[in-house]
């Protein structure tokens, strides 16, 4: 009877330091296998999209504002006597996945988007990778002679948003970018356009930012055109929910058609655009 119950004994000390085992293996797993957050402060790094995207049930108004360029003049208070404007709704389905629909003046161009996160970097997994599917739709006056099709007035946007978080106060990210035009206004401008975009921020303080894009276009070497690479700067502030950009640009287009393949401003000729964003999230469910 007493080997039985020293028996017993041993059986039971063995499973209890099994389950020791493999609290700790399960304890360090979950240790090596980190998820890095807050890569960027909001959907977007400025203009670009950026890895980030709203959580589930999370609902984000943006506002998006470019006065007009800085070497109008007096007449025109060096911009300040013109606008352009970007109204936005962004929301999250899941954790991973965001939609969004916009609004902005220029042509008339609504636009509607989703995101979704492939990848999220750990520390087993160098890298936060997102795919971007847009669409645009010009609904101003049809400015071309022949029929009016909806379909003339499409655009479409695909991007990879590959991005690191290399601290807490450095991240970047790499944006390689296609853009299709159902059709374009003259045989010089491109159906096609391949781009690959950076960005990055640097953080300050825990709610004070300096973050920068830029695109480079490829265009056709033999071709003329007026059309630039977009180069932005920000400052961005974290105030009472809200996140605050300042920033200059060379680019008053805040939709990817706009900024990225209709670009025509050029920093070394002072067309430079001071704006801003705005953007509130709200939880509808919780």
């Amino acid at each position: 009877m007493k080997k039985m119950i020293l028996i017993l004994c041993l059986f039971i000390s063995n499973i209890a330091f099994a389950q020791d085992d493999l609290l700790e293996m399960l304890d360090s797993t979950n240790k090596t296998n980190n998820e890095i957050s807050a890569t960027f402060k909001a959907s977007r790094i400025i203009t670009m999209q950026s890895i980030e995207s709203m959580k589930a049930g999370e609902l984000n108004f943006r506002i998006s504002h470019r006065f007009g360029r800085l070497n109008s003049g007096i007449e025109e208070l060096f911009g300040m006597d013109q606008s352009n404007i970007y109204f936005g709704l962004e929301y999250g389905i899941t954790n991973d996945f965001e939609i969004g629909i916009g609004r902005t003046p220029l042509e008339k161009t609504l636009n509607g988007y989703a995101k979704y996160k492939v990848l999220k970097q750990s520390d087993n997994c160098w890298l936060s990778l997102s795919y971007f599917s847009g669409i645009d739709m010009k609904t101003n006056k049809f400015q071309y002679t022949g029929t009016d099709y909806i379909a003339d007035r499409m655009t479409f946007t695909q991007q990879l948003l590959i991005a690191h978080k290399f601290n807490e106060d450095f991240s970047l990210q790499l944006l390689p970018t296609f853009i299709h035009n159902n059709m374009v206004e003259s045989a010089l401008d491109q159906n096609n356009i391949a781009a690959i975009g950076i960005g990055g921020r640097y953080k300050f303080t825990q709610r004070f930012s300096l973050n920068f894009e830029y695109a480079y276009v490829v265009r056709p070497s033999n071709t003329e055109t007026t059309y630039k690479d977009p180069l932005s700067i920000s400052f961005d502030l974290e105030t009472g929910g809200h996140v605050f950009q300042i920033m200059l640009s060379n680019s008053p287009g805040m939709i990817e058609r706009h900024y990225i393949a209709e670009n025509t401003g050029d920093w070394l000729k002072g067309d430079i655009h001071i704006g801003f964003n705005i953007t509130r999230p709200f939880s509808l469910f919780n």
